[in-house]
């Protein structure tokens, strides 16, 4: 199996999913082969294939958008471990129910492991980062190079204190882990935001935006 990440404690593998090239991840605990699954999109098999010789003993949706739960059934099939997701964007996967909520500031056991749940809201009501140490799930709240997309003014302004007032609190060399692409740092965040904060900017401003657009 590819590996993104190891050291002594966890090992994480990246499987890239659906046409959307959605990033799932496994992040598995070396001391008890335990594993939690983030991200439910479609391609479920190819992430099942990858976490196939661990014990799946959790998985956390980071968000309700359907491009990040268009797999539900099959992981549910292919799995008897519970699944989480954010009470806010709960209504997003009926008629499924998520086994449990991911609330701000709980933690998901994974063996010896603890990641510690932050809630990120802006892209969605629910939206949900996951915390190991200095490694962040990010899901579609932090991109490199700016935030997820948002609907409204309102929206951007919410996942811009999300970002700055929760994320920016940690280390710099926190790797940053996201629904889609490729990896970023908590300090190559900052130093794009720091450019976007010293402009204008319009408004109504929302979509797409970029730190350095």
């Amino acid at each position: 199996m590819p590996v993104h990440f190891e050291d002594a404690t966890v090992r994480i593998h990246k499987t890239v999913a659906s046409p959307y090239n959605n990033n799932a991840y496994i992040v598995v605990c070396k001391a008890t082969n335990k594993s939690l699954i983030v991200d439910t999109p479609r391609d479920a098999a190819a992430v099942l294939a990858e976490a196939k010789d661990t014990e799946v003993v959790s998985v956390a949706i980071t968000h309700g958008h359907g491009d990040h739960i268009e797999g539900y059934a099959d992981f549910r099939a292919g799995l008897t471990a519970p699944f989480g997701l954010h009470k806010d964007d709960a209504g997003r996967l009926l008629p499924n129910v998520p086994e449990f909520s991911l609330e701000d500031g709980a933690s998901i056991e994974v063996g010896e492991l603890s990641l510690k749940l932050m809630h990120t809201p802006g892209h969605t009501p629910g939206g949900v980062c996951l915390l190991l140490g200095k490694h962040l799930f990010s899901g579609d709240t932090l991109f490199p190079g700016g935030p997820g997309k948002t609907q409204t003014p309102e929206a951007l302004k919410q996942v811009i204190a999300s970002i700055t007032s929760t994320l920016f609190t940690l280390p710099d060399d926190t790797h940053v882990y996201p629904g889609h692409g490729t990896d970023t740092t908590i300090g190559e965040a900052k130093a794009e935001h720091a450019i976007f904060a010293s402009r204008e900017h319009p408004a109504d401003l929302c979509g797409d935006v970029l730190w350095q657009g």
